[in-house]
């Protein structure tokens, strides 16, 4: 199977995880999707009153430099942890 075959498979198996990954690790893979799937944070960061996009936003800024493929890796690897 391909890279972007298990990162789709992955996307699918994280909707039905037995339970709900806490919140720090909902980011993680927020921003490894979003590195994957969009390439390095754009845009400026969320005003102080959206805390929910700014923590977002901050995770995947954290990522910046990470290769599409890299990032691919990281989130199938987390997922399959999560199962």
């Amino acid at each position: 199977m391909s890279l972007q075959e298990q990162f789709d498979q992955a996307q699918a198996d994280s909707k039905s995880l037995a339970e709900r990954p806490d919140n720090m690790t909902l980011l993680k893979i927020y921003a490894l999707y979003k590195q994957a799937s969009s390439g390095d944070a754009t845009g400026s960061r969320p005003g102080f009153t959206d805390m929910v996009g700014r923590a977002k936003f901050d995770a995947w800024a954290a990522l910046k430099g990470t290769s599409a493929d890299e990032a691919k890796q990281q989130y199938i690897d987390l997922i399959e942890e999560l199962k």
